[in-house]
């Protein structure tokens, strides 16, 4: 079953605050990849920092890994925030996660939040280049 992530009315998704310490691999429709780093995370959806901003309402995959495996999952570029200073900073929402993609992600959200006051991360910076 496929998962579509929609946000609470009243309520925002917590956050997971990585400070661009983990690559994500990212495809375009026409097959076309790039990478970016993902600053913060939460099952609606996460911000990336990208060498260069993608065009407003972009759908990509969007795809790295966490200590309880893989989490690949369309997404909708949103408008980017602001410029860093070598790139731009630039969220994203998840359109659809299939069923052992968004259990990873929420065991890993779950798990950050379990074990943040030990400074342990479930979200961790290896090189995504096999999950595309």
């Amino acid at each position: 079953m496929t998962h579509f992530p929609q946000p609470h009315p009243t309520k925002r998704a917590a956050r997971v605050q990585l400070g661009g310490s983990v690559l994500a691999a990212i495809r375009f429709d026409d097959g076309q990849r790039s990478r970016g780093k993902l600053y913060s995370i939460s099952v609606t959806g996460g911000l990336l920092k990208l060498a260069k901003p993608l065009s407003q309402g972009d759908f990509v995959e969007i795809g790295f890994q966490t200590k309880v495996g893989s989490v690949i999952g369309m997404a909708e570029m949103l408008s980017p925030t602001r410029k860093a200073t070598d790139g731009t900073l630039q969220p994203f929402r998840f359109i659809a996660l299939g069923d052992d993609d968004h259990r990873n992600l929420r065991m890993a959200l779950q798990s950050v939040a379990d074990q943040s006051y030990l400074g342990m991360s479930a979200v961790h910076a290896s090189t995504p280049k096999s999950l595309f």
